[in-house]
């Protein structure tokens, strides 16, 4: 009796230590989980919950019949488990029914969350779904494949919205502001022009980039009537695709199918797509899903106790605790598997540590090598982070086989980004020759370029022109045809912005690197002047696709562009070194003009030597060029491929605003 009184008692020693809330000193010493079944494994029999919450003294489970209404039908309590987990088996069928979990911290409950591993929600993301994914997939998903690519160099972006790409009356698509919009063939726009996906194809891009797709804040799916526009960096489950752009948000189901719909039909026009995603902070600080796991670890906090914000957003994650990264590598390889999606572009990457964006490669590398990778290589605010941990466009070259944005060659070829008056190379602005050159070369290390004369860098930051996004303008700030507009010369004429507008395009697809068009630009696209347009309304952010019919020129010589490039691959070098050889600046001796040779089939070019001048006047120009029957192919304005002229005359003139590209064979 004695015995078994003694056994009891320390049986409830035992269970009291069990049940004890772990206590840690710093976030450091929180535990790791280092399973893959966190969230939700359902199979018909069962389901089997795990959620990590470290520091909770009790955790339930509450089941729902739906998504958005009415209490709950079941609450159960979960069982703490290893490392920081909480278990609970429920055998049965759970499929169509909805869950969150609450977490009880210092004796308070907080509020319920889905959790954020989770892949399935019903209406605005709020509760978790219980689906069968097996149910998502469209006809042919198991056949899908990755369109080819060789080399990062031949990737040609093209940055799109998804309600901006359909949304226009006259875009000629049923599914206006949806995915599905991707999937529609033989739309037109008013005067019978191509548009939507057979427009891409006609253009030749390789890359469809989407701004942000999965679920965020700023749209209540319940009120879609209301048209409520928001580029959407304001997320709430990562791993969930955004419900506004499905034709049913209430479904868990129809929202992954028609993303995977969209990506199918994107492979099957040999288009791959890239997807924008933000976990450098999240849109509710303290009532976030990330938070309401466990508070204030997943986020970097000040020495004085405030949240710190280099997202500008009002938090920001951290990425070098051990579970935010975690959780990171595991939603890139969600999305690369489970979605097919073919790249990542990482809004404000420097907010995040380079160790966490090379874990990231690795696990993308594993899947497929040629998935890629690119980010904004700076922070919005300053960071707590250490500058020198940060994937910040300076630590480039301590990125593996990352790309980082060019604001150099940016606000080189355009002006300043922050003062829209002020004009660029592109619309006859002297001293601006060393960083446009430090574009033309990839960012690389080059003998004649004068760093020291760059607007923003003042050394090469990449190790190779695949590690560098050349651009002119994007989502943010003005779109090219406003800024260019905004900081014109007195005096330039329509004609003459159409000018600047063709020599900055050309420069961005005949430099060495990866090239990144912003939608719409291709059609003389223009936001009304409008500096920032991530909640203005359709009126202002819409692509007008009768455009591609009033501007057909600009098309036909954005067209032939993206042409040239793929053609010759003397534009897509992939290595430093071979630029370092293969291409030498010219001196002409006339200011704010540039020129450059690409030599001896560099790249296996079926051209042998390619000379390109890019005259950054307004005024015509007259340069000596070396011997030779040299073929132009692009001058004044016009790409012919086939041949404009022959020029064997060393002296030559090129056209006010533009650039002349000639070749000998």
């Amino acid at each position: 009796m004695k015995i078994h009184s003694l056994y009891m008692f320390l049986f409830s020693v035992l269970l009291s230590a069990c049940n004890t809330t772990p206590k840690y000193a710093t976030f450091d010493e929180y535990p790791v989980y280092d399973g893959n079944d966190l969230e939700l494994t359902y199979f018909p029999q069962s389901s089997a919950f795990r959620v990590w919450a470290p520091t909770a003294s009790e955790v339930k489970l509450l089941l729902y019949d739906n998504g958005t209404e009415g209490g709950a039908y079941k609450t159960l309590d979960m069982n703490r488990s290893d490392q920081g987990t909480w278990t609970l088996t429920v055998n049965e069928n759970l499929k169509g029914k909805f869950y969150t979990f609450q977490i009880k911290i210092n004796e308070e409950w907080m509020d319920e969350t889905p959790g954020m591993w989770v892949k399935a929600t019903g209406v605005n993301g709020k509760r978790a779904a219980i689906i069968d994914f097996a149910e998502t997939n469209p006809e042919g998903w198991e056949n899908d494949k990755r369109p080819m690519l060789e080399n990062f160099t031949d990737i040609m972006l093209y940055e799109v919205h998804v309600r901006d790409f359909s949304v226009s009356p006259n875009s000629g698509m049923k599914n206006k502001g949806k995915f599905l919009a991707f999937t529609e063939r033989g739309t037109k726009n008013s005067a019978g022009e191509a548009t939507g996906i057979d427009h891409l194809k006609e253009l030749g891009v390789t890359h469809v980039h989407l701004l942000p797709s999965f679920d965020f804040a700023s749209v209540d799916e319940t009120k879609l009537k209301e048209n409520k526009y928001n580029w959407g960096y304001d997320p709430v489950n990562y791993n969930v695709p955004e419900g506004s752009y499905s034709t049913n948000p209430y479904d868990p189901v129809v929202r992954i199918r028609e993303f995977k719909q969209m990506v199918q039909s994107l492979h099957q026009s040999g288009i791959r797509v890239i997807m924008d995603v933000v976990y450098n902070h999240t849109a509710a600080s303290e009532n976030s899903h990330l938070n309401l796991l466990a508070p204030g670890y997943f986020y970097r906090i000040n020495a004085d106790s405030t949240w710190s914000n280099a997202s500008g957003c009002g938090n920001e994650t951290a990425s070098e605790r051990a579970m935010m990264r975690k959780f990171m590598i595991e939603s890139v390889v969600y999305w690369a598997t489970e979605y097919h999606v073919d790249g990542f572009r990482f809004d404000l990457m420097g907010i995040h540590d380079i160790e966490t964006m090379n874990e990231i490669r690795a696990a993308l590398d594993k899947i497929d090598p040629s998935i890629f990778v690119y980010g904004e290589g700076w922070t919005a605010a300053p960071s707590p982070l250490a500058e020198e941990k940060r994937a910040v466009k300076k630590n480039a070259k301590m990125l593996d086989n990352i790309a980082v944005f060019s604001d150099d060659i940016r606000d080189a070829l355009k002006g300043s980004w922050m003062h829209a008056e002020i004009p660029g190379f592109v619309s006859g602005t002297d001293s601006l020759e060393e960083s446009v050159k430090f574009g033309i070369v990839g960012g690389t290390q080059h003998p004649q370029v004068d760093y020291k004369k760059l607007i923003y860098s003042k050394a090469p930051y990449v190790n190779n022109p695949t590690q560098i996004i050349n651009y002119v303008s994007c989502h943010d700030d003005m779109c090219l045809v406003d800024k260019l507009k905004e900081s014109k010369p007195a005096d330039a004429t329509d004609e003459e912005l159409i000018r600047f507008n063709k020599l900055a395009q050309t420069i961005v697809y005949t430099s060495q690197g990866v090239p990144f068009i912003y939608a719409g630009e291709e059609l003389y696209r223009n936001k009304k002047g409008m500096h920032n347009t991530y909640q203005s309304p359709d009126s202002i952010n819409q692509i007008d696709w009768n455009f591609k019919t009033t501007h057909k020129d600009i098309f036909d010589y954005y067209k032939g562009l993206i042409t040239l490039r793929k053609n010759h691959a003397a534009f897509r070098i992939p290595t430093q070194e071979m630029i370092q050889k293969h291409l030498k600046f010219l001196d002409l001796l006339t200011p704010n003009v540039i020129s450059y040779i690409l030599s001896d089939h560099v790249n296996g070019d079926v051209w042998k030597d390619i000379l390109v001048i890019y005259n950054g006047n307004r005024k015509a120009v007259t340069v000596q060029i070396p011997e030779g029957d040299w073929n132009l192919v692009c001058h004044d304005g016009v790409i012919n491929l086939s041949g404009i002229s022959v020029v064997n005359s060393t002296t030559f003139v090129v056209a006010p605003s533009s650039c002349s590209i000639l070749y000998v064979k």
